[in-house]
């Protein structure tokens, strides 16, 4: 892989996770493919690899449905500089969501709470996301001027439109490009479902999670390159964002590479453009703050 080390004054890695396996169990690390993942991964070990790859700032993303993480996030970030959102969990379907979302706020560094997300992928429902007591919930989110992350498989995006076109006040965030199929080559029906939600006005996409979704050992940039292409044209830089997906993407390829392919994945654009993917995006749908950084 060539690599594509451009300087942006401004690089917000948008997408990643931490877990301590002392403090709670991550149950999805299941099966040996995700045994290199069983061990616990820290803010300490992500930190000189996103100042060696020129990394602004990230945004930390949940990672199991349990109420306590994002307290525990929001301490991160409120006692590291380089984390600068998070993307937290509440329960969407409890009558005091509301309530529970201002709390959170109040917590030391609640301050960095920028998003909530839900692992939709694995409700069973292929229209959770618009059952009313989720609505409600959304319409919450929205209203304490957060954004929502849609961590989906490729059958959950029609219900994705329709609820963000119920929501139209709610930033809809795709995470991994709603997790086209990949590794098989295919582009149907994820295509055409992605198109539908990029034409809504309220909705971001995240250029993340792509090489998991790959062959592990035999992805390449020409094989991820419909995938971008697809998400570069219906949604725009200006509604794409960059992210690592760090340490899932170690599965794959290291925190480097990642951003070397998403680099070559969006070599055509223009630096403007390219400005919009690796931070503009995400510092104004985060309202991370960052701008005057940049």
């Amino acid at each position: 892989m060539t690599p594509h080390r451009e300087t942006e004054a401004l690089v917000v890695d948008a997408h990643h996770h931490v877990w301590d396996l002392s403090v709670r169990d991550q149950e999805w690390l299941i099966g040996p493919r995700l045994a290199p993942l069983r061990r616990t991964f820290t803010l300490d070990e992500l930190r000189p690899r996103a100042r060696a790859a020129g990394v602004t700032a990230t945004v930390l993303v949940q990672t199991v449905t349990v109420a306590e993480e994002t307290p525990e996030f929001l301490a991160l970030a409120e006692d590291d500089p380089l984390v600068r959102g998070v993307v937290g969990w509440t329960d969407l379907t409890a009558p005091g969501v509301a309530d529970e979302l201002a709390r959170l706020r109040e917590l030391p560094g609640g301050e960095r709470l920028v998003g909530i997300r839900h692992q939709v992928q694995g409700e069973r429902d292929p229209e959770w996301l618009l059952r009313p007591d989720v609505a409600r919930g959304l319409a919450a989110v929205a209203d304490a001027g957060l954004a929502y992350d849609l961590v989906v498989r490729p059958h959950q995006l029609p219900a994705c439109v329709r609820a963000a076109e119920r929501h139209p006040g709610l930033v809809f965030v795709l995470d991994h490009l709603g997790k086209p199929p990949v590794a098989s080559g295919g582009t149907v029906p994820w295509a055409s479902a992605v198109r539908a939600l990029a034409a809504l006005p309220n909705t971001v996409c995240k250029l993340s999670g792509l090489v998991t979704e790959a062959d592990p050992e035999r992805w390449s940039v020409s094989g991820l390159r419909p995938y971008a292409d697809t998400v570069l044209e219906a949604f725009g830089p200006g509604r794409l964002m960059y992210g690592s997906d760090w340490p899932v993407c170690l599965l794959a390829a290291s925190y480097h590479e990642v951003l070397d392919t998403a680099r070559a994945l969006t070599g055509d654009l223009g630096p403007q453009e390219r400005a919009q993917v690796f931070g503009g995006t995400a510092d104004r749908v985060y309202r991370l703050g960052l701008s005057g950084r940049a």
